[in-house]
């Protein structure tokens, strides 16, 4: 029994987390910021809400504005037993494998099989905390550590700022979790190898192996890349410190290239198309590395033991720079203290190894001269990816750093009080800084100042208690009758104030929300799925149905919010905000493209057929077709079918020779199609006119019935990519890059069923 009672107790403490789901059916997702800061949602609750339902964290919104509506694409399709790789709902149709973030092949995407999805999304996000608490634990017991020190190092991972912050996002933390079960399986992975032989013989050694494959290809293809390549470099550096301390031994090294060959192998079904897509996108240039809040403020660094010290967002009070959520890498005061602690006192080659990653990621991430290398010179990948994320290996480096000081603590004599005084020290100076600084400068406001004093309390408090445990402490510590029972229950006391410390900071941050709030079905949207035809929506405004709602209710849209998005889209996107042919950069989309000019041809060839908005439009073309509340529908009757024939074409052999003709007002986009291609034989004036109906529309594949005349030459206006392909009559053929984004294919004479379908490759 005694065995399993760790286990039980991370089981029972993660219950306590989520007791709001388990009591009162409250979802772990912020759905009330769907109902209170968006329409038509907003206007579904008006008669009780008329200013909207209150949200607790505005921050929080991604969520449900990616991972969910995503998340929910995916199971549909799974559930029709296709892969998801095409999303047509956002970007007028953008990669869904490729963007990584839904996490198509991840094999807890099951859950969602088997109970309603917001019950399957709930279980999925309490996975997050229990498997980081068990795997963890279970990697701190194999490095000797007592039970209790290595609970509470496990607890602090799990519920950590990182952790907190990004619990909610269902893909971050489930790429994050597995990185304490991989450095278990390479330890356990060497332990095993012996007379330097490699034996399949050897059961335990193998079982260790198929754990160390499938958590490295579980964890990448959970869904955040980023979090997954700061995974890979901690994993691969571990590995080589563990090689270097047991001999370097060349047959170790040997397995691991060949089982990181197998993990290539294994996940290149993700990553080869991703990659493509990261090729196809804008992600390399509309990006800037000198925004503020892109490394973390030094002045920041407070947060790691005040983490309100600029205010919450769930508050309604947070002061700091940009995003909250970024910086926060709180671990609780008392676990700070002995991650201090083994830094100072242990001397051994895990605190060296754990010590020195902690430091290189607060280096990398703080606005320091190395972190800007990366960015300076432009270096693929890393170049584009924000190094505030770096907080994930700083807090894992924390939490296994504190596990390895409260065991040392209870084990040795050594003055944990020089520790204490360094950040009795460090809080005497925060709170001078508070009640006198403005007495010297009015760079910030008193109000501001306030939120700070208050929020410097608690964890004052909270740091004296600790001071005065650790003091009644070493006062038995020389009574040998009394001292092992002190120590015990002194170990439980400070895994309780862990508990309490970290979850009154995570139930501040994190939203519990009715089901009812998560995407209702509104009268608008009730509407707009009645509608017949294949067509496209676009809002006006940034309050009504914001990017990727509309991929939940697999409506399609011109906008979207994606880190990834094509290249092609983007720039013609640009363009028409521009109204000339401008496709240079900077574009300023910041990962959302919503075009909100309603009045213009590009919107017409996109086949933008409902317009939304909370406030009456004017145009020769427009007419309201519905109201709900303040949200208005318009029908635009200038709107082109999705698939039509054109007159002639014209070939150009570069995007900014496309983008022009397309913006010339004299270039009628009905009958005309410009090109790119190298194709002498489609410059003809002769197309043949015709009739193209859209037999059935799937995600995957599109089938069109034509008939025309002569040869003829059809255009879809759904975006062009590489993995599309088209079949008239069964046949393969080429598909053009038309209009700068869309398709265009050759159609012989006659009638003919043409079939669009998409393929992982």
């Amino acid at each position: 029994m005694k065995k399993i009672l760790p286990y039980l107790f991370i089981l029972l403490l993660v219950f306590v987390f989520f007791w709001q789901s388990l009591i009162k059916g409250l979802l772990p997702i912020p759905s009330d910021t769907i109902i209170g800061l968006y329409h038509p949602f907003r206007d579904l609750y008006a008669k009780d809400y008329p200013n909207g339902i209150p949200f607790k964290n505005f921050l929080i919104t991604d969520p449900v504005r990616q991972q969910y509506p995503w998340k929910e694409l995916v199971i549909s399709n799974e559930k029709n037993l296709e892969i998801p790789l095409w999303n047509p709902y956002a970007f007028s149709g953008t990669p869904m494998l490729a963007n990584f973030q839904g996490g198509v092949f991840y094999p807890f995407n099951l859950l969602f099989f088997i109970l309603p999805f917001y019950s399957s999304w709930s279980i999925y996000i309490f996975l997050e905390p229990l498997l980081s608490c068990l795997f963890l634990y279970l990697y701190l017991r194999n490095l000797k550590l007592d039970k209790l020190p290595s609970l509470f190092g496990s607890v602090v991972f799990a519920f950590s700022g990182f952790s907190i912050a990004w619990m909610e996002w269902g893909n971050i933390l489930h790429t994050a979790l597995w990185l304490p079960l991989i450095l278990l399986a390479t330890d356990k992975i060497i332990s095993n190898i012996e007379n330097q032989v490699f034996s399949i013989s050897n059961k335990k050694l193998i079982a260790w192996i198929a754990v160390y494959v499938f958590s490295l290809v579980f964890a990448f293809i959970a869904g955040h890349l980023q979090t997954f390549f700061y995974l890979w470099i901690f994993s691969f550096a571990y590995f080589a410190a563990r090689w270097w301390q047991y001999g370097k031994r060349i047959n170790i090294l040997v397995l691991y290239i060949l089982l990181n060959a197998l993990f290539l192998i294994l996940s290149s079904v993700q990553w080869i198309p991703t990659l493509q897509f990261i090729n196809l996108s804008l992600r390399s240039i509309d990006q800037s590395w000198r925004n503020p809040g892109w490394f973390i403020p030094w002045q920041n660094l407070v947060q790691f033991i005040i983490p309100d010290f600029f205010g919450n967002p769930a508050t309604l009070n947070y002061w700091g720079i940009w995003n909250y959520a970024e910086f926060i890498g709180y671990v609780g005061i008392l676990p700070l203290n002995m991650a201090a602690f083994a830094l100072f006192f242990r001397h051994d080659k895990k605190t060296l190894f754990f010590g020195t990653a902690f430091f290189l990621s607060l280096i990398f991430s703080l606005p320091t001269i190395f972190a800007k290398i990366p960015y300076v010179l432009q270096i693929p990948f890393i170049s584009t990816s924000q190094p505030t994320r770096l907080m994930f290996v700083a807090d894992f480096s924390l939490a296994v750093l504190s596990a390895l000081g409260i065991n040392y603590f209870f084990k040795s004599k050594k003055g944990i009080f020089y520790i204490l005084g360094f950040f009795a020290l460090l809080f005497s100076l925060v709170w001078g800084f508070v009640l006198f600084f403005n007495k010297y400068s009015k760079a910030i406001s008193s109000e501001n100042l306030g939120v700070a004093k208050h929020n410097l309390t608690f964890p004052t408090v909270l740091f004296i208690l600790v001071l005065g445990l650790i003091f009644i402490y070493k006062l038995f510590s020389n009574r040998k009758i009394l001292y092992f029972r002190t120590s015990l229950i002194l170990q439980y006391v400070f895994l309780l104030i862990l508990i309490f410390d970290l979850f009154r900071f995570g139930w501040k941050f994190t939203p519990f929300t009715n089901k009812n709030y998560l995407f209702p079905q509104t009268p608008t949207i009730d509407f707009l799925q009645k509608q017949k035809g294949i067509f496209r929506i676009m809002t006006t405004d940034s309050t009504i149905f914001p990017p990727n709602f509309s991929t939940y209710y697999h409506l399609q849209s011109v906008d979207g919010y994606d880190p990834l998005f094509l290249k092609s889209y983007g720039e013609l996107v640009a363009a028409y905000g521009r109204g000339s042919g401008n496709i240079q950069p900077p574009y300023g989309f910041n990962r959302i493209i919503t075009p909100q000019s309603y009045d213009g041809r590009i919107i017409d060839l996109l086949g933008v057929k409902y317009i939304l908005s909370v406030t009456d439009l004017v145009s020769t073309n427009l007419e309201k077709v519905f109201q709900e509340g303040n949200t208005r529908v318009y029908k635009n009757n200038a709107t082109f079918d999705r698939a039509f024939f054109i007159s002639n074409t014209i070939i150009v052999k570069n995007e900014q020779e496309a983008i022009n003709a397309l913006f010339d007002l004299n270039y009628p986009l009905k009958n005309r199609a410009v090109v790119n291609s190298e194709d002498s034989n489609l410059i003809k004036t002769n197309w043949s006119g015709g009739k193209a109906e859209i037999i059935s529309y799937k995600e995957n594949q599109i089938e069109i019935s034509t008939e025309n005349q002569g040869e003829g030459f059809l255009i879809l206006t759904d975006t062009y990519y590489p993995t599309w392909h088209a079949k008239i009559d069964g046949k393969e053929t080429k598909i053009y890059l038309t209009d700068f984004n869309f398709r265009g294919i050759v159609v012989p004479k006659g009638q003919h069923n043409i079939v669009f379908c998409n393929s992982i490759f």
